[in-house]
């Protein structure tokens, strides 16, 4: 089969290449998908796009040129092995590539499958992808009853981040400098969402808090110059969540960073999504594969808001379109989705 993929070459460097993709002797745990909706995860694909992340240019690097882009596409299965004959026929969600057809192998790590549930748009379908990103800011923050929350950056993940917090009954404070990203946020359901300079965000949480500050403050940006804001909003005792991955070199005083740490217990925690388990054999083990079926559901009830966060539907030969779009013009560029049928 004659299929079109979406394949970074080099710094700034994107098309959509033909090549040929096997399809003969499924085994067991494959499937054949004929894709219909792709998303571009902004941060990751950018950082690869730009050479950001150094593994670009590393021989065993996991991104290093050409990189096949994506992880996070739905089609129809064409055909399958003795494990997924049940879901031929029907609509799926996998962390597959942007390309028009694949031919996925389960059993491996970040290998999820996942019937799409009727109801639920294609585009929506497949930009749950973003809210499983953010919802892992929340699975690493402490079991409890959290009430103050602060979102540092609003693009895609942040306000799905500040959406998911939201729903935990938390009072949640969304910062961004881009007034039209606040106001996407408020949109979704957030009330408080600030700007200014670092003194300006500090006074105004603050006085929203009623001088408590925040008990989970989120980086969604992926920046370290951030961490010490954070931890400057943060309550004796909170916690710092990394929700975005950290990749531009800073430089800076880590002591207050680690001083505050250490006297006022602050914590700082990780969160990349990968490492939780992709399925789990106990019902009450945690995994991804449940955590997208708890946000399909959000999305069917209407607790959790994604439409007006995709901005962009686009046929995928415009890939350097939307690449350089999500790049320069962030107010615009939120949500991409790339059409394949």
């Amino acid at each position: 089969m004659q299929i079109k993929q979406v394949i970074i070459t080099g710094k700034n460097e994107v098309a959509l290449h033909e090549r040929h993709l096997d399809t003969e002797n499924l085994r067991s745990n494959e499937l054949l998908i004929e894709s219909e909706r792709s998303f571009i995860s902004a941060g990751t694909e950018l950082s690869i796009y730009t050479a950001a992340d150094k593994d670009v240019y590393a021989p065993t690097g996991w991104c290093r040129y050409p990189w096949s882009a994506g992880y996070a596409n739905v089609g129809m299965v064409l055909e399958a092995g003795e494990r997924y004959r049940h879901l031929v026929g029907k609509r799926v969600y996998t962390n597959g590539f942007h390309a028009s057809a694949l031919r996925y192998e389960t059993d491996l790590r970040y290998k999820l499958v996942a019937q799409v549930p009727e109801g639920i748009s294609l585009e929506e379908a497949v930009a749950t992808r973003m809210a499983m990103i953010a919802m892992a800011g929340l699975d690493a923050s402490k079991p409890q009853y959290i009430r103050r929350v602060v979102v540092i950056g609003l693009g895609m993940v942040g306000n799905l981040a500040a959406q998911l917090f939201k729903l935990t009954g938390a009072e949640v404070i969304g910062v961004d400098p881009s007034e039209k990203r606040r106001q996407l946020a408020r949109q979704c359901g957030i009330a408080h969402t600030i700007s200014g300079t670092e003194a300006e965000v500090l006074a105004q949480v603050r006085e929203i808090t009623g001088g408590k500050m925040s008990q989970v403050t989120v980086d969604a940006v992926g920046h370290s110059a951030i961490a010490l804001q954070a931890v400057k909003l943060t309550s004796d005792g909170g916690e710092v969540i990394v929700l975005g991955t950290p990749r531009c070199e800073v430089t800076g005083n880590l002591t207050e960073v680690f001083s505050a740490a250490h006297l006022r217990w602050v914590t700082i925690k990780g969160c990349l999504e990968w490492n939780l388990p992709t399925e789990s054999l106990l019902e009450q083990d945690y995994s991804q594969h449940k955590k997208l079926d708890a946000l399909y559901q959000w999305l069917a009830d209407g607790r959790l808001t994604l439409k007006p966060l995709l901005t962009h539907v686009m046929p995928a030969k415009d890939i350097k379109t939307a690449y350089e779009g999500l790049l320069n013009h962030k107010d615009d560029y939120v949500g991409v989705v790339l059409k394949w049928k």
